[in-house]
């Protein structure tokens, strides 16, 4: 044979293992090779609050663990429906994830807010920090129940100050125990606020008597309070007092539980249809990553939660919390 053609064959031989290469690499691109850019993870609240903390400290720790960068994008605003609708417009491809509170606020965005998605438009694939609503007053006002308060509210209109985030657990906590023990709305000179963070001060600082709002936060001051209740089925041992119904008791009333913030991270619901397997990549990645001894000493450290609940958990408390607020959401009305 000659030089020219052993060449000739030679080369055709290198090209198509060279095409063949090509193939099976875009085959295995085809396949789910995922994640092969960055992941952009969407958090529903400006820098700082509680919901970025979790989601800025759990992307570091995800881009460990899928050996692919994931980055927070802030979207705030309308109490996370900017963030809500910018994950949805979003191709449901796995490289967008939602981290929010939400419970309440995604509820409250549909059933006051006017947004025009679902709670089930969304796959919550784990919901990994809980809370619980406390209530207290400023230790100068001298309350030392939450009866007493309540009965100077229904006696005295207008002298009582009382802070809550606008639309929380907390603001539905206070406007349900004014209904329930027949008291007018408008005897309650109610503040409502943006963020914990001022609702806090202004409890601290003495601008407001009272406050209802989520327990984790709040032990920075912890000195300037007087604790009445937390809204839990059981009492805990961080704060040692009454339950909201044990202290409701002796006034013949007992509230509906339902649960205070829930925050974690969801996807697109299509996702799990569409890309079954970067689905479930990604749910085991926030899986392993908290399981982690290092993860959930850091968070442990910062005062986040770490809790794995996973995906059937996580989606069966959040339909459930909404069907609590769709019957009492009309409170935050009034």
């Amino acid at each position: 044979m000659k030089k020219t053609d052993l060449l000739g064959k030679s080369a055709k031989m290198l090209g198509g293992i060279v095409l063949a290469c090509g193939m099976l690499m875009s085959s295995s691109l085809a396949k789910g090779n995922y994640p092969s850019k960055p992941i952009n993870l969407v958090v529903g609240f400006g820098i700082g609050g509680s919901a970025d903390r979790m989601s800025r400290s759990m992307s570091s720790f995800l881009s460990d663990t899928l050996d692919e960068r994931v980055k927070v994008i802030n979207k705030k605003g309308a109490g996370t429906q900017i963030a809500a609708n910018y994950v949805l417009k979003k191709p449901a491809d796995g490289y967008t994830i939602f981290g929010s509170t939400f419970t309440p606020y995604l509820a409250n965005t549909i059933l006051t807010g006017g947004a025009k998605y679902k709670i089930d438009d969304f796959d919550y694939i784990n919901i990994q920090w809980y809370d619980y609503e406390l209530v207290a007053v400023n230790k100068k006002t001298g309350y030392k129940s939450l009866v007493e308060v309540l009965n100077d509210i229904k006696n005295h209109p207008k002298k009582v100050k009382a802070a809550v985030v606008q639309g929380s657990s907390g603001h539905l906590l206070i406007k349900m125990m004014l209904e329930k023990y027949n008291i007018p709305f408008k005897n309650l000179n109610l503040v409502t606020y943006n963020s914990g963070g001022k609702a806090r001060s202004a409890v601290a600082g003495g601008q407001v008597d009272l406050i209802a709002i989520s327990a984790e936060g709040s032990e920075s001051i912890r000195e300037f309070l007087t604790p009445l209740a937390i809204f839990k089925e059981q009492r805990h041992p961080k704060w040692d007092i009454p339950t909201v119904n044990e202290s409701l008791k002796e006034i013949n009333i007992t509230l509906p539980m339902f649960s205070g913030s829930m925050r974690g991270f969801a996807v697109n619901a299509k996702l799990k249809k569409q890309y079954p397997e970067r689905y479930n990549k990604l749910v085991e990645a926030v899986k392993s990553t908290l399981a982690k001894k290092s993860v959930q000493k850091f968070l442990k450290k910062s005062q986040i939660g770490g809790t794995w609940s996973g995906p059937e958990k996580s989606n069966a408390l959040l339909k459930e919390s909404f069907e609590v607020y769709k019957k009492y959401g009309y409170l935050l009305k009034k």
